[in-house]
């Protein structure tokens, strides 16, 4: 499926967004790509001058979310320690030294395809070292997730409706999260909500390795700053999809009536 030029453009507008926010905006004197099929082994190296830091942490900024602090090594300690969640995953381990700090990660899956930042603190400054795009691949994996949306509904002032979005996941052991964003003649795309991890909102149907999601958006006593395009995108898996877009036209005659556009 093409993606709208709009939505295109709105990949860019998340992933700025999302570095913003959380104030973490990678100024990496190495940035780095590894490419590797699932289960196999994959270590990320990450060196430093021994008196320039008090610590050094690993973060994962997987596509759609903030980063999370996976690691932490103290200057004074023997050994670095894993963050929660990572800590009680057997597969994520920390090689640490003298001006070293590496990340293994054994029997990679789809989930961990992501960036991997490696940051050094001192005197309460962060300088970020190393920036590591992971993308797993899976050579068994038929992906064939889709988000479908219906494309024109008329709103009329002091109406309510609800956006639906539909999401069939396919096979992905990742978790996946939810943005509306909105398009119109008097602005740019921008995100106006962000729903969390779908798995409490989807169902799995019996004897198919899929789930189907369904994501709702109320929008209440409408006007016609409400026009627009609205999207669905989801990220999941290392992937960002979006669906084609429901424009809502604003006609000015009043009317009480309440919408579910699917």
């Amino acid at each position: 499926m093409d993606l709208p030029l709009c939505a295109g453009c709105a990949i860019c507008l998340l992933l700025g967004n999302l570095m913003f926010v959380t104030g973490l905006a990678p100024s990496s004197s190495g940035l780095g790509f590894e490419a590797v099929n699932v289960g196999q082994d994959v270590t990320l190296k990450c060196s430093y001058k021994e008196n320039s830091a008090m610590g050094a942490y690993w973060y994962k900024e997987s596509l759609g979310w903030k980063p999370q602090l996976m690691s932490e090594f103290l200057k004074h300690a023997r050994n670095g320690s894993m963050k929660s969640p990572f800590k009680n995953d057997p597969r994520f381990e920390l090689d640490t030294g003298v001006g070293k700090n590496n990340l293994k990660i054994s029997n990679v899956q789809t989930s961990d395809s992501a960036i991997y930042y490696c940051v050094t603190g001192h005197s309460f400054q962060f300088h970020f070292l190393e920036g590591i795009t992971v993308q797993v691949k899976d050579l068994a994996l038929n992906f064939q997730t889709s988000v479908y949306q219906s494309e024109l509904e008329t709103i009329h002032p002091g109406d309510s409706a609800t956006l639906n979005c539909t999401v069939h996941t396919g096979i992905c052991d990742g978790e996946h999260r939810v943005y509306w964003l909105k398009n119109s003649d008097e602005s740019n795309p921008r995100i106006i909500y962000a729903q969390g991890n779908g798995k409490t909102q989807c169902e799995m149907k019996p004897n198919r390795p899929t789930h189907t999601c369904v994501y709702n958006l109320p929008l209440e006593n409408l006007n016609a700053s409400h026009a627009g395009t609205y999207y669905c995108a989801v990220a999941l898996c290392g992937h960002i999809l979006f669906g084609n877009g429901t424009k809502l036209h604003y006609k000015g005659s009043r009317s009480f009536r309440k919408h579910t556009f699917t």
